[in-house]
């Protein structure tokens, strides 16, 4: 089966096309991503203005037509925070269905966590003991902890990489006086949850997912991409601590000179790497291994193990542009399945 996952996040729109069935592994065929921070397209009165929506419709339009055109059965497509903080999010929702046939489903921020989880998890697998997952996103920080597939504890705060830099450092470079501040911030914002998982015992493996880590890997010596996902990449609270000591000192542009690091990006990395420090300092972490596998693994992994016969030839087609045939999102944007926030006919899909 050739599914595609698309993902519209607070800073990309990322298509991954994979080849898997259940109880495979998913093996990546494609991947495309455009940048659209949505995140900063929302507005002081928080609503997407309708040239930012038209964006969206046109990039989602052209993923569909990428994901049919690459042999895709199926397209699971979802929205994280960006779309969820905006509060216009369901007439935004409503034109890209009408005028793609695409019905992004919305994540709540633990369905995030929960999901991240599971692919952590199937990547590690049992032997990793009690797992701790830890993402940051561009809008929101997801944790989660547990020795099974579903995490005992699963939370999201509003700390994203995106979000901390566009509301807590405007200054670039960030003065000493702003990054002292933000790290006291951090610490206080952390507290209520890390003190929740600290009181659920230590983790045997703790682990970390997202651009954000992947990028304050490399530069603390961690092989390059070009590796392969299976070369153990860490990130260690001594490296990132000597990393901070130089970067805040330097400026979005020069950052993005830095390897591992994209311009898109550059401009949260201070922020994504204070949000870190703060996190693995909250949780008592001195080490994190990076995890291949995020959330588009995850959102894969969870539609296989639902997959049978009867599901997957009863699945909703993908409605024509314009069709009122399609279900609309329900009220928190996907319905619960044990928590992990997809079922098997939930998601944007299609036949051929």
């Amino acid at each position: 089966m050739r599914l595609g996952v698309l993902d519209v996040g607070s800073n990309t729109v990322h298509l991954l096309v994979v080849d898997a069935h259940r109880g495979a592994h998913p093996t990546p065929m494609t991947s495309e991503k455009s940048v659209l921070r949505l995140a900063e397209r929302i507005g002081a009165d928080g609503l997407l203005a309708d040239r930012d929506a038209d964006a969206l419709v046109g990039t989602v339009a052209g993923v569909a037509q990428a994901a049919e055109q690459s042999g895709c059965e199926e397209l699971l497509a979802f929205a994280t925070s960006a779309i969820r903080e905006a509060d216009n999010a369901a007439e935004v929702l409503a034109r890209v269905r009408e005028e793609t046939g695409v019905e992004l489903r919305v994540l709540s921020g633990e369905q995030e966590a929960r999901l991240t989880f599971l692919a952590a998890r199937r990547w590690y697998g049992w032997s990793a003991g009690r797992l701790l997952l830890l993402d940051i996103g561009g809008g929101s920080l997801e944790l989660a902890l547990g020795i099974d597939e579903q995490p005992d504890l699963a939370a999201s705060l509003p700390l994203g990489a995106g979000r901390v830099a566009r509301t807590r450092l405007p200054q670039d470079p960030p003065s000493k006086r702003q990054v002292a501040e933000l790290r006291e911030w951090l610490d206080e914002q952390l507290a209520p949850t890390a003190k929740r998982f600290r009181k659920s015992g230590g983790p045997d493996r703790a682990v970390a997912t997202s651009k954000t880590f992947r990028s304050l890997a490399r530069l603390t010596g961690a092989s390059p991409a070009s590796a392969g996902p299976r070369v153990r990449r860490t990130l260690t609270e001594t490296g990132l601590r000597q990393l901070l000591s130089f970067i805040t000192r330097m400026s979005a542009a020069d950052l993005a000179g830095l390897d591992g690091v994209s311009s898109a990006r550059s401009h949260q990395l201070i922020s994504g790497a204070l949000v870190a420090e703060a996190v693995m300092r909250a949780l008592g972490v001195a080490e994190l291994d990076i995890c291949p596998w995020a959330l588009r693994e995850g959102v894969i992994l969870r539609r296989l193990d639902h997959a049978n016969g009867e599901d997957h030839t009863a699945m909703r087609t993908r409605t024509e542009p314009g069709s009122s045939d399609a279900e609309p999102p329900s009220a928190n944007g996907l319905d619960a399945d044990r928590g992990t926030g997809l079922q098997a006919h939930d998601g944007a899909r299609w036949n051929r």
